[in-house]
């Protein structure tokens, strides 16, 4: 279904917006609905980057900064537009420039940090505008990529506490006030995944959880449907989700997207039956890779243990405009191993799962 879906996307735009309107193809069960609709706009399509535009952070500065380096990669995509890098690099450098606006958000205990950061971008900055002065594109892509994680490390400092109050309902699930990268070793390789408690807190907590517990040790990958969604969380027996052995109820998990603007998320209702249809989630599905929460297509609170990774192709699954979005909970992003989650299908296996960094953002539940 997927693969004649696929080779009629690819005739026209218009064949995507009609089978959008008057199709809507939706599968069955534990995946996603398949429906999608045109971009709006220029849509991020990294996971890294859309992990930089998520912090809970108040800097425009920074945001120049970042805005500026990643860019970057754009202008070179558009037949290698030399000036338009140049621009954005001398704009880059002004910010630093004046590092005083930068460390203005900055908390005290994190100034000496932040301002060794700050050293590090300026020498960077001259570095790459070396590189494209030489006009060297695949240099100027690996520098421009150190830059940025620099540029994420200054802005995780300026992240001042946790940005709000999960509803006390939720106090008996794990809660990630925070953010944690996650190592999973398959049987073709290595993933790293960097999911987000800032914007999901109940839902990356979850995850987080599960992790720590080894209850994705040994589950196969039961669902892969190609550039579309690698499925895996179905524990073997006849359960489908997670049973806490305090209590033996299947842990249920409340829909939770935070919304671009919203102060906290939307918990237990899709943006669609909200009524919010162009409202777009802080972590959208437009970026390959992306982590969320699978759920009973009629329970938007029934997810549990499942989750899937979505494989973004463009003419599936435009960035920026596809109902995927509010209706399913994305809580990160991979970070490292695109080729190896590319290769996985059904029947491959999760030989480990470990939080590597951030463990101690997770909340227990009724601690949280």
């Amino acid at each position: 279904m997927f693969k004649i879906l696929k080779t009629r996307l690819q005739n026209s735009l218009l064949t995507l917006l009609l089978l959008t309107i008057f199709v809507g193809l939706t599968t069955v069960g534990w995946t996603p609905s398949s429906m999608a609709a045109l971009p709006a706009g220029n849509a991020i399509t990294d996971g890294r980057a859309l992990l930089r535009y998520a912090l809970p952070i108040n800097n425009k500065p920074v945001r120049v900064l970042q805005g500026s380096l990643e860019d970057i990669s754009s202008q070179l995509r558009a037949n290698r537009r030399w000036s338009a890098v140049s621009k954005d690099i001398s704009k880059a450098s002004r910010v630093l420039d004046n590092p005083v606006k930068l460390l203005e958000s900055v908390t005290p205990e994190n100034q000496a940090q932040a301002q060794t950061l700050i050293e590090q971008l300026k020498s960077g900055i001259t570095s790459i505008q070396e590189l494209s002065d030489a006009k060297d594109k695949f240099a100027v892509l690996d520098k421009r990529e150190q830059l940025l994680t620099l540029v994420g490390d200054l802005e995780q400092l300026m992240v001042k506490g946790f940005p709000f109050e999960v509803p006390v309902e939720y106090s008996n699930l794990p809660q990630l006030k925070g953010r944690a990268t996650i190592a999973i070793k398959t049987n073709r390789g290595d993933l790293t995944l960097v999911v987000d408690g800032y914007s999901a807190p109940v839902t990356a907590g979850n995850f987080v959880d599960l992790v720590q517990r080894g209850f994705y040790n040994g589950l196969e990958f039961t669902r892969s449907e190609e550039s579309y969604v690698l499925q895996t969380g179905d524990p073997a027996g006849k359960d489908v989700g997670f049973i806490d052995p305090k209590t033996g109820k299947y842990r249920g998990i409340p829909l939770e997207v935070l919304v671009e603007g919203d102060k906290k998320p939307t918990y237990g209702i899709t943006l669609e039956d909200a009524g919010r249809y162009t409202d777009m989630p802080v972590l959208p599905f437009s970026a390959f890779g992306a982590l969320a929460l699978a759920r009973p297509e009629t329970d938007v609170n029934g997810g549990s243990s499942q989750v899937f990774f979505f494989l973004f192709e463009p003419e599936l699954t435009p960035a920026g405009r596809n109902l995927l979005d509010g209706r399913y909970a994305v809580f990160g992003y991979l970070t490292a191993g695109k080729d190896i989650l590319d290769e996985l299908k059904a029947g491959d296996k999760i030989e480990s799962a470990k939080v590597v960094q951030g463990i101690e953002n997770l909340i227990p539940p009724n601690a949280a």
